[in-house]
């Protein structure tokens, strides 16, 4: 895992931005009004001190950096874009037979990527 100091060069920071913009197919403003829905607040782990779910938590930050200009990003984005990217890698190889309205669906979207777009 990542941790704070990780720096990364330019050749890893095009791979992570490719793969990121790759895999996150919702705007900011579409994963803004996503996140203030009830289904997005219901899944997903909550850390034993928070209300908040890992997944809605990152949502917020992956607005954060779709905001941002990619000279602007920091290494700590580069890292949560890094840790998005293996999240929507490894939940969506979990697919299950119904998606519309499924945890799995919403989850998805907390992490800024909507499974019923190609």
């Amino acid at each position: 895992m990542a941790t704070a100091t990780t720096t990364f060069d330019e050749t890893e920071k095009k791979q992570i931005k490719h793969e990121f913009d790759e895999l996150v197919n919702m705007s900011a403003s579409q994963m803004e009004k996503w996140l203030q829905t009830d289904e997005s607040k219901a899944v997903g782990q909550k850390d034993n001190d928070s209300s908040e779910s890992t997944g809605h938590k990152s949502g917020g930050n992956i607005i954060r950096i779709l905001n941002k200009k990619s000279a602007d990003l920091s290494n700590s984005d580069y890292e949560h874009m890094r840790k998005v990217v293996g999240y929507i890698k490894r939940h969506s190889a979990q697919r299950p037979n119904e998606i519309e309205g499924s945890n799995w669906e919403y989850s998805l979207k907390n992490w800024g990527h909507n499974p019923a777009r190609k």
